[in-house]
């Protein structure tokens, strides 16, 4: 067993952090000494070492806990989201490292870069930040991190093979001259929003409305559907609409 003056020295954390985990309970110790002293096991070092990776990659304090709390987390599991994470993070730094080189190059050299490739190594993880500060307050918010968080591989080799289906599909029935109202286009655009639903948040007809002004309206998402096909981006929104005007008529 470990004192709290211990368990600080080891982690590198506060006295006073671990204090306040306990005080939410978020991180308890499992015995008291006779004097009434915190006392960590070796079960509360590990779940001390999941709560700062995951403070780490930018997870609030009550996201860590649900996560931790679910009835079906499972360490291995935890522990192989946050290493995929990491790697993710790494990358993005290497690129960046790449942009970086490049950058003192010409500049050392006396030459202009060129302005198509001098953001390229620049991956958006800006997005996620962009969606905590916008959504992060909302429960949606909060259960879609849950339940990201403990995907592994499979489960994300699974979420991409079924988007890029969506969205190949979408761009098949325009290409084939398809209108984005009619059944074929509509029946793919509630596959997209039950997709999302089934592996992020419930996404009623009217939050798929707002999401398809999404796609047209910031150009960082049309351009991903741009470029799978031109003019997909306009589509997507179109069937969308349509779907969504199709359900809510059934549902009066």
């Amino acid at each position: 067993m470990r004192t709290i003056g211990d368990v600080s020295r080891l982690a590198g954390v506060s006295v006073r952090t671990l204090r306040h985990y306990d005080e939410i309970g978020l991180l308890s110790p499992s015995e008291r000494s006779d004097a009434g002293y915190r006392l960590y096991s070796y079960p509360d070092l590990v779940r001390l070492q999941e709560i700062l990776v995951w403070r780490q990659l930018g997870f609030t304090l009550p996201e860590i806990q649900q996560l931790l709390d679910d009835p079906g987390h499972d360490r291995v599991s935890a522990l192989r989201r946050q290493r995929e994470l990491v790697e993710r993070e790494l990358e993005r730094l290497r690129a960046t490292a790449r942009a970086l080189d490049e950058a003192l190059a010409a500049h050392q050299q006396g030459v202009e870069m060129e302005m198509t490739g001098m953001f390229k190594d620049f991956d958006p993880a800006e997005y996620e930040d962009e969606a905590r500060e916008r959504w992060g307050h909302t429960e949606a918010y909060r259960g879609s991190a849950r339940r990201a968080a403990a995907y592994g591989e499979r489960e994300w080799s699974e979420i991409r093979d079924e988007a890029d289906q969506v969205v190949n599909d979408l761009a098949a029935l325009m290409r084939e001259g398809e209108p984005a109202g009619g059944e074929r286009a509509r029946a793919v655009a509630e596959r997209h929003r039950l997709q999302i639903t089934r592996w992020f948040y419930p996404v009623s007809t009217q939050m798929h409305r707002n999401l398809a002004e999404m796609y047209v309206a910031d150009p960082r998402f049309a351009a991903a559907y741009e470029k799978v096909a031109p003019g997909l981006a306009s589509y997507v929104h179109d069937a969308v609409l349509a779907n969504a005007d199709a359900q809510e008529s059934v549902s009066r």
